[in-house]
């Protein structure tokens, strides 16, 4: 644990949340500056900056606990569906550097308020072959 770390407390339970899980490795809290009713953080409780400091066997446990949380919560919440987020470094909109992962109930009723917007930009066929060749080299 990080004595500098906000989620790190939260998670821990060193300062009060609304935990909706809980287990030896994970804290599933709701947000207290929610996208929509019912988004909760899923918050491991040992202290990992982001997705490349996370082990991978912590990564997986985070993956099953939001799957535990969404379909329990999916009937109670009376949800449609679930944006599941996860932002990695400043550049990528993290502002906490903590690992955690967002799990954002979505509504019909809302469904053209778009969590992550983007502008979809142009690319050629040679520059994707020139990417996934760098990347698999």
């Amino acid at each position: 644990m990080n004595d500098n770390c906000v989620f790190c407390k939260l998670a821990n339970g060193i300062w009060a949340t609304n935990s909706i899980y809980e287990d030896e490795d994970f804290n599933v809290i709701l947000d207290v500056s929610p996208a929509t009713k019912g988004h909760a953080l899923v918050l491991p409780k040992k202290h990992y900056g982001d997705i490349y400091e996370i082990p991978t066997d912590v990564l997986k446990g985070a993956v099953e606990v939001a799957q535990k949380v969404i379909k329990k919560a999916t009937p109670v919440l009376g949800c449609d569906g679930y944006n599941v987020l996860q932002n990695n470094k400043e550049a990528a909109g993290q502002t906490v550097f903590h690992y955690h992962m967002h799990l954002i109930p979505r509504y019909a009723k809302d469904s053209d308020k778009a969590i992550l917007a983007y502008e979809p930009m142009s690319v050629t066929d040679e520059e994707l072959k020139a990417i996934k060749d760098a990347i698999t080299e």
